[in-house]
């Protein structure tokens, strides 16, 4: 209702909730009212991060590696693993990521003194300048996202985020590998 009273018009959600309540009115679809605007926030989150990150030349796969090695502190250097380990690198095409940045110069590899099989990745000097400008310009796009929450709002959405996160993985871990086809698919929208 406050997103009918702001624009003078049904919201998305709230029009694809009617339509099943009118077609399906034995069917609850409560889980829509926070999972489809989930995904549509996500759409929209997504869609400004990557445009803001590709202003600077990036893909947002890049920027994932580039912060990776910046959190990870001085001589901000990981390998390959590690950065798969880090939570927003994917293993897969990593060996593809590091190659672009390293075309780019942002990065060098580097073989381990005491054991050679080990190659680090380390963020050169015009990485570092790169990833400092680019995630300070990343934060102010998150907060101009959430300037219409206050602060007490930004932390209880926070909170419940957290909470909704590990209610889907405790559903996927009590789901088992049976249903894993049906309600585990990557990519299928709430609606």
């Amino acid at each position: 209702m406050a997103q009918r009273a702001r624009t003078g018009r049904k919201d998305a959600v709230a029009a694809i909730v009617e339509d099943w309540a009118r077609e399906r009115p034995d069917l609850d679809t409560s889980p829509l009212e926070v999972l489809a605007r989930l995904h549509r926030a996500y759409l929209h989150y997504n869609s400004r991060l990557t445009s803001r990150i590709e202003k600077f030349g990036l893909s947002v796969a890049g920027f994932d590696v580039l912060t990776a090695l910046r959190r990870a502190g001085a001589p901000y250097r990981l390998t390959a693993g590690q950065l798969a380990a880090s939570g927003l690198v994917s293993s897969a095409g990593v060996t593809l990521r590091l190659d672009r940045l390293e075309k780019d110069g942002l990065l060098v590899r580097e073989r381990d003194a005491e054991d050679r099989r080990v190659v680090y990745s380390r963020l050169t000097d015009e990485g570092l300048r790169v990833v400092d400008e680019v995630f300070a310009s990343h934060l102010d796009n998150e907060r101009a996202m959430l300037a219409g929450l206050s602060a007490a709002q930004r932390r209880q959405l926070a909170k419940l985020l957290s909470h909704l996160e590990h209610s889907i993985v405790t559903a996927d871990d009590s789901d088992g590998a049976d249903d894993a086809g049906e309600t585990g698919r990557a990519g299928a929208t709430p609606e």
